[in-house]
């Protein structure tokens, strides 16, 4: 399976999809698309929209999804068998004030 993730570093929902991803042992490219513009026009050209988290699955595109959706959408497609597995990290939750703060002094804007 090829996984391309378009995430920011420091982001709740990133932080989720990268939870799923470790829950399931899945190999992933983590894609920063808050420090390298062009990913993120990549990102917003493959997706058809500006918000992320974006997960790319054999070429099937999940748009401004959460770990939850990311999840849902493997196991829905038997690309992954359930697991007892547990996570570190919520895998439905937006940033909290903490990781706001800290993008709020490293982003670099682009729009």
């Amino acid at each position: 399976m090829k996984i391309k993730a378009y995430l920011k570093p420091h982001c709740g929902w990133s932080n989720g999809v990268r939870a799923v991803m470790r829950k399931y042992g899945l190999e992933y490219e983590d894609i920063d698309i808050i420090n390298h513009r062009e990913n993120y026009a990549e990102m917003v050209q493959k997706s058809g929209q500006p918000l992320s988290p974006c997960v790319e699955i054999d070429g099937v595109m999940l748009a401004d999804v959460s770990g939850e959706e990311v999840e849902n959408y493997l196991l829905s497609n038997d690309l992954v068998k359930p697991t007892d597995s547990s996570v570190e990290a919520p895998i439905n939750a937006g940033c909290t004030d903490e990781e706001h703060a800290k993008m709020a002094t490293k982003t670099i804007r682009f729009f």
